[in-house]
Parts: C-alpha cells; structure tokens; sequence
C-alpha cells in the first residue's frame, strides 16, 4: 500500500476514533502523536489537522451535497472518509482530483457498507464538478 493511501487509512481512524469516544480531533491526533510507536506519517497529521481547521466548511458541503442522508444519519465511517475526500479535494493542491477521489472511494469500499463506495463516490464527484464555483 502507498504511504499516502496509508496516511488517509490512519487519518481516517483518528477521526472515526475521535468520534466514536466523544473526543476533540485536536486530542484524539495528540494522544496518538504521544503513544505510537513510530511517529505518525506528515501526511496523516497534515490530514488530520486540515480537517480539524476546516470541518465546518467541510461538513456543510457534505450536508448540502449528500441527497437523501442528513450528516449524522451516514454512517461514521462514510461521514469520514469524505471529511479527507473534501478536504483533500478543496483544499489540496498537491493531490489530483481523481486521485482523491479513488483513495475515498477505496476506503469507503474496503470499511463500509456495500452501498458506501457509490455514495462518496457520487458526492465526491458532484463536488469536484462544482469545485470551480465553490469558494474555499
């Protein structure tokens, strides 16, 4: 596996980690900082921390794209790997669009339902479409 397809895994589980224990993402990344055995990859934190910063853009997004799912109807796991898939789109100039967009619908499909993997993949697409007109 890549190291940035790593690095999403891992983001992935201190998000899903953070709220499924009812923690601050800002504690959850730096408890983990503190106890790994190695060090946590750059990416991962980097991911991690630009959720942190831009969570309630994030998740408006997510909100108002997502037809049918209110955010804390979708499954935690769905919730997360598009808060990464998002922030990465919008706010990652160093990672390609589809890239993005495969590595959230890659984790969607290895750690979710079988349902999962075609809606980040359609919101995520939706919001990649519209990108030019979204404001960061």
């Amino acid at each position: 596996m890549p190291a940035r397809s790593r690095a999403r895994k891992r983001a992935l589980d201190i998000l899903y980690e953070s709220e499924l224990r009812g923690l601050t993402l800002g504690a959850t990344l730096a408890h983990r900082m503190a106890t790994a055995e190695q060090p946590l990859n750059e990416y991962t934190v980097q991911l991690v921390e630009g959720v942190i910063a831009h969570r309630d853009r994030i998740d408006e997004l997510i909100s108002t794209y997502s037809e049918g799912w209110t955010l804390q109807r979708m499954p935690a796991v769905d919730r997360n790997v598009l808060r990464i898939g998002v922030y990465e789109v919008l706010y990652r100039d160093d990672v390609p669009d589809p890239v993005a967009l495969d590595e959230a619908v890659s984790l969607a499909r290895d750690l979710s339902t079988d349902q999962s993997p075609t809606f980040v993949n359609g919101l995520l697409g939706r919001l990649v479409a519209i990108k030019p007109s979204l404001s960061a």
